[in-house]
């Protein structure tokens, strides 16, 4: 007997019904839905999949001669999961591995991006890293994943966040390129017009957005959290041409100063704000600028060593979290979910758990939501450089058919989602069943 629906996908593969076929229309009947909107499930219905589109709901019959049927039994079907703050190329290997041997690093990726797939996550905003033979991969079925709208190399600055540099790299040479930028992980810009000609290169590689790191980060050895990293200038021209590319700029900014020059410059998302003020909070949500917030697994601070700069950070902003959470429900901010995982894999396997920790602070049907049609919304602000046309994260006629059938009512136990091996019975992206132990 398989004993997961990683295994049940290996055998699939050997079988040669791999999802990589040409996908059939699937009828689901008897399901319970939830839409990825709403607050409760439906009555009973039945939904037919053409191709990769949902084309009927229906509490009635529907006759759909040919197709494959899935006796739902009251399951719950919803939308596949979207996590907003994913690092593809950066949880199965560490910063060295993926600075120094980025084949090794990209095919430990795209082991974890089957293994992303295989927890209901259909969909993922990569927010830096060298993810675009990853997403090419995945897209023409070579290897299972999830979607990825990525942003390229995490665009920073001489010993901003996400510069891993060695001191022996120092000092900065023009025209010459540390591994760590060739390989894509991070591009170091120390002036607007670098910010400019870097922004670019991402763009031409198949960025959908931008991802620039506005001030200091945890995991960054030489990057103190209370510095405003960039200049100004420098985030003015990261907007400016991800505006000329139809997009936005995501900014990495714990801190007041950070969070309010990237907004003053024309960022349309804030990653973080864990310290931020409610002054802040009032702003973000006057400005209507989105919040990308992440409720950080406490293991994340826990593995980091003690009395290491690192914890010493860590420490700092993990309270922020709660209050963080509590700000952005009180100022009705546009509030995305992510889990912001590094350098582990067992840290990326609760990925659920970490969605379910919402609890704290939302009912399952906000949190579900969260991690649904609204992270669906903040994807859409890619304009015409969503590389995948369509609406995701919702379950209604149109809508690509990316969804999961459950066992039980996650509305009711949302911890569900944290156990997606025994819970999740099907799981489907772009109408192809990756999963399915209903026959088991």
């Amino acid at each position: 007997m398989l004993r997961s629906g990683r295994e049940w996908l290996a055998a699939a593969l050997l079988l040669g019904l791999c999802a990589s076929a040409s996908a059939d229309d699937v009828l689901f009947e008897n399901v319970r839905i939830f839409d990825g909107k709403g607050v409760a499930l439906s009555a009973p219905s039945n939904v037919l999949i053409e191709g990769n589109v949902i084309a009927q709901i229906s509490t009635g019959p529907i006759e759909a001669e040919g197709a494959e049927r899935i006796a739902g039994n009251g399951r719950t079907l919803m939308p596949g999961l979207i996590d907003a703050h994913w690092h593809a190329m950066l949880i199965a290997t560490g910063p060295a591995e993926t600075m120094n041997d980025i084949g090794f690093a990209t095919l430990a990726a795209g082991d974890e991006a089957t293994d992303t797939l295989m927890r209901g996550f259909t969909t993922i905003r990569d927010v830096g890293g060298p993810a675009f033979g990853l997403k090419r991969a995945i897209d023409q079925g070579i290897i299972a994943g999830p979607r990825i709208y990525p942003s390229g190399a995490m665009i920073t600055v001489t010993s901003g966040h996400g510069d891993f540099r060695q001191m022996s790299d120092l000092p900065r040479k023009p025209g010459l390129f540390t591994p760590m930028e060739i390989n894509g992980g991070s591009i170091v810009v120390d002036s607007p017009d670098e910010v400019r000609l870097r922004a670019r290169e991402q763009f031409m590689q198949g960025a959908v957005l931008l991802k620039v790191t506005a001030g200091g980060g945890v995991s960054s050895p030489h990057s103190p959290l209370d510095v405003t990293t960039f200049t100004a200038p420098e985030l003015r021209a990261a907007v400016e041409i991800a505006e000329n590319w139809g997009t936005y700029v995501a900014a990495h900014a714990f801190t007041s100063e950070a969070v309010q020059m990237s907004i003053a410059a024309g960022v349309k998302c804030i990653e973080h704000g864990l310290l931020m003020s409610e002054a802040d909070a009032k702003l973000i949500a006057e400005k209507d600028i989105w919040l990308s917030l992440q409720p950080l697994h406490e293991l994340m601070r826990t593995s980091l060593r003690e009395g290491s700069v690192e914890r010493a950070k860590a420490d700092e902003v993990w309270p922020g979290i709660d209050r963080t959470y509590k700000l952005a429900k009180k100022y009705k901010i546009k509030t995305a979910w992510g889990t912001d995982v590094l350098f582990s894999r067992a840290m990326a396997a609760q990925q659920g758990a970490i969605l379910a920790s919402l609890a704290r602070w939302y009912t399952p049907a906000e949190a579900l939501a969260m991690a649904t049609g609204t992270n669906a919304e903040l994807l859409a602000l890619s304009g015409k450089r969503n590389p995948y046309p369509g609406k995701l994260g919702v379950v209604e006629q149109g809508a690509l058919a990316d969804l999961l059938l459950v066992e039980g009512n996650p509305l009711e136990n949302i911890d569900l989602v944290a156990d997606p091996a025994n819970n999740f019975k099907i799981i489907m992206k772009d109408g192809r069943i990756y999963k399915n132990t209903l026959a088991e």
